[in-house]
């Protein structure tokens, strides 16, 4: 089995025993089951941005360094960190149709989220065809800066600050959300290597 195939088959065994463990997660009183799918929604956009957080930090060491090691874990990590914000987008819908019987496709972090999904994508790509090592690391830096700041500021409508999982005080919840982040990271690591194999391939 080629290393591409083994992490793409790891990738897919991770997602499945993510998907399993949600369905077993901690009721709460106010959203009942339908909170694991909170959870998970959670738990993977919490990934996309830690995933977009390290490519910036790659990117940094790898404008500061001569290694250009850094620099191509900045362009994986940036497009790790991207497909996991996109696919973060359906499980928001349907934590909101589970949870509120609705889309609310106005409201102001999900419209953000778009935004920010469609212009990472197109800079992935636009990143890919470029192939230039420190623009990479500087758009990867760049991007998580100003994704961050526009968030910081952001009106909050569905996602009340500060953490409504953190801030629980029920440690049976907040252990099951560290695990499905956990798991989540650990996916994350399979798909960063798969874009790694594909970068070395083509260089």
């Amino acid at each position: 089995m080629s290393k591409l195939k083994l992490n793409l088959t790891l990738f897919i065994i991770t997602v499945i025993v993510i998907a399993i463990l949600a369905l077993f997660g901690p009721e709460e009183q106010s959203l009942g089951a339908n909170v694991r799918i909170v959870y998970l929604h959670g738990a993977w956009v919490l990934t996309a941005e830690l995933v977009l957080l390290m490519a910036g930090l790659a990117g940094f060491i790898g404008l500061i360094t001569p290694r250009k090691t850094f620099n191509h874990w900045s362009a994986a990590l940036g497009q790790t960190g991207i497909f996991f914000w996109v696919t973060y987008l359906p499980l928001s819908l349907w934590a909101m149709q589970s949870n509120w019987n609705g889309l609310f496709l106005a409201e102001p972090r999900f419209r953000l989220a778009v935004i920010f999904a469609v212009t990472g994508v197109l800079l992935q790509v636009g990143l890919w065809l470029i192939n230039m090592d420190w623009v990479t690391s500087l758009a990867n830096i760049l991007f998580i800066f100003v994704l961050r700041l526009i968030f910081a500021t952001a009106d909050n409508v569905m996602h009340p600050p500060p953490s409504p999982i953190f801030n629980s005080g029920n440690y049976t919840i907040i252990g099951f959300f560290i695990a499905m982040i956990f798991l989540s990271l650990v996916t994350s690591y399979f798909v960063t290597r798969m874009f790694l194999l594909v970068q070395s391939k083509s260089i």
